[in-house]
Formats: C-alpha cells, sequence, structure tokens
C-alpha cells in the first residue's frame, strides 16, 4: 500500500470539507483507497490529511494534476502543502 500524508492550513475548515468531499470521484479514479484527516487541537484549520493509494505513482499523479490545484484554490488552502509519500514499513 502507499500513501501521501498532506499538511496544510485552510481559511475555514467547512468550506475546505465540502468542496474535499465534493472532488471524491476524481480521488477515486486516481486510486485513493481511503483518507483520514486530523486537526490540530488548538488551530482547528491546520490540517494533517493521511491518504491510502493504489501506488505511489498514481498518488504523484494526484498530488501534481491541475484538478487538484484547483479544487486546492477553491477550498481555500492558504500557502503551498506540505506532501509527503511513504510506503509501509511495518504495521503494528
Amino acid at each position: 500500500m502507499a500513501y501521501m500524508l498532506v499538511r496544510h492550513s485552510v481559511k475555514d475548515y467547512e468550506a475546505w470539507k465540502s468542496v474535499f468531499d465534493s472532488k471524491r470521484d476524481l480521488r477515486k479514479r486516481y486510486g485513493e483507497k481511503s483518507y483520514q484527516i486530523l486537526r490540530d487541537a488548538k488551530s482547528p484549520n491546520e490540517l494533517v490529511s493521511l491518504f491510502a493509494w493504489d501506488s505511489l505513482e498514481k498518488a504523484r499523479e494526484y498530488a501534481s494534476s491541475p484538478e487538484l490545484k484547483e479544487a486546492m484554490a477553491d477550498a481555500g488552502v492558504i500557502g503551498k502543502p506540505e506532501i509527503s509519500f511513504l510506503g509501509q514499513a511495518a504495521q503494528g
């Protein structure tokens, strides 16, 4: 399994989440299997998201897609997200 970890700030979580939810089919077309969204307890507009993907190649394609860039702008993402691509090393 391949993973993509994304850390970014948004102007308004509810507005961001609405756009995020509307792009579910887009993420699935790129091979998303599942996701988790975590919010900072002190700053709820600071987000960390972990996505599981079919492959690292598909995750990288999604991360560089024009559709994602447009969605981030529409959703109110502030600045450039930090994105890491990960492979599973161990599970407990």
